[in-house]
């Protein structure tokens, strides 16, 4: 998803917005939302909705109050209350729909703790916020020496500054607590700012830093996903997935979130199939079931004394053994029911477009008599027309 001014430049490099990491239409962040209502007046006598919705780094989304009714719209760079100091951040939605956007995220329109917009950023608001983008990688990597040099077991991540330079925030991953005590004195020492330390989950890092998949598209959670769900083992085994972890993880080390994509349809198909663990009582013996196929509807069944061949039987036909079975019937043999489902017509390929010798191309060209006849034609017609 990508805005016009995003679009692809010269030597098929992306041009983009020329705006450092911030979208200037909105156009190609996370969860953007189409303002369908921005060509459409009010009702006489109704005043604008006084919240907005503001973007800062990372596709991070905040409502703010607009107490003195600056005209805003989608775009719009504006300096916005912090705890201490100001934010800057861009307008992403106005007007109803943040009424909508707030009930869906359950965040109260009538919330008087909820933050306010000071004003648009001035120039000088900009260049101060700009300055401390371009300083974050250059933080962060010395961040990260200071980290190793401690022997603090953690991994930062990212950086954010706030946009008058006051504070940074880093965001950082750890399997244990962390006393990183002394990592704050040291980088504030360093840096000269406040530090804030907030630690987030390793799919929550995957989110903000962003990649490629194994599919080749660009991270579910950093594009689209907005909540992530528990992912374990079974959504692979329902779906018959070999459990290589080096497969089924993602760049996080996590399970993929892809896994529970499908994995309703999976389950609502095997309501229909016998269970995994069934059994069939036969005369020759008891068969357990080794593998199951849903798309061919096809169960694999293998002797306990001859685990090695395996026998295909339609779901069909394992049902109905099963319910004979439950009256103490037993039928004669595996076979009997595996010979039913062979084709014996082998499929024999056919060559019609005749292109399956490797060498066609090698063969010498047979010359046109056509040509050298129309030729001679010519040199005739011209011969005649001389005399």
């Amino acid at each position: 998803m990508a805005c016009s001014s995003c679009s692809t430049g010269k030597d098929g490099q992306p041009r983009g917005c020329k705006n450092n990491g911030t979208c200037g239409t909105d156009g190609c962040n996370k969860l953007t939302v189409f303002d369908w209502l921005s060509n459409m007046s009010l009702p006489n006598g109704q005043t604008p909705f006084d919240c907005v919705e503001v973007r800062f780094k990372n596709s991070r989304k905040e409502f703010y109050r607009n107490p003195e009714n600056i005209p805003l719209c989608i775009g719009d760079v504006v300096a916005t209350q912090a705890k201490s100091g100001h934010d800057v951040g861009v307008v992403t939605l106005t007007g109803e729909l943040v009424r909508v956007q707030m009930k869906r995220k359950k965040v109260s329109p009538d919330d008087k703790t909820l933050p306010k917009i000071y004003r648009k950023a001035s120039q000088r608001d900009i260049d101060i916020w700009q300055k401390c983008r371009d300083r974050e990688e250059e933080i962060k990597k010395r961040s990260r020496e200071i980290a190793i040099a401690l022997k603090l077991e953690m991994k930062l991540s990212d950086v954010e500054f706030q946009g008058d330079g006051s504070k940074a925030t880093f965001y950082y991953t750890a399997e244990d607590r962390v006393d990183f005590r002394q990592l704050i004195k040291d980088m504030a020492k360093a840096f000269g700012i406040r530090i804030e330390m907030r630690q987030i989950g390793y799919r929550q890092e995957a989110q903000r830093l962003g990649g490629i998949g194994s599919c080749g598209r660009e991270l579910c959670c950093s594009t689209w996903l907005s909540d992530f769900r528990s992912v374990s083992t079974a959504s692979a085994r329902y779906q018959q997935l070999a459990l290589n972890p080096q497969k089924l993880a993602g760049q996080c080390g996590k399970l993929k979130c892809c896994l529970n994509y499908e994995l309703d349809m999976y389950l609502e198909a095997l309501q229909d199939f016998p269970p995994q663990d069934s059994k069939i009582m036969t005369k020759k013996g008891l068969a357990f079931c080794q593998k199951a196929d849903i798309f061919k509807e096809t169960l694999w069944f293998s002797y306990k004394d001859d685990p090695a061949t395996w026998h295909a039987l339609s779901k069909e036909q394992v049902l109905e053994i099963l319910e004979l079975n439950k009256n103490n019937e037993k039928i004669d043999s595996l076979e009997d029911y595996a010979n039913d489902n062979v084709d014996e017509e082998k499929a024999t390929f056919e060559n019609v477009v005749g292109q399956d010798s490797l060498t066609r191309f090698d063969r010498p060209k047979k010359k046109k008599r056509r040509n050298n006849k129309n030729r001679r034609k010519s040199k005739s017609k011209a011969s005649s027309n001389a005399k």
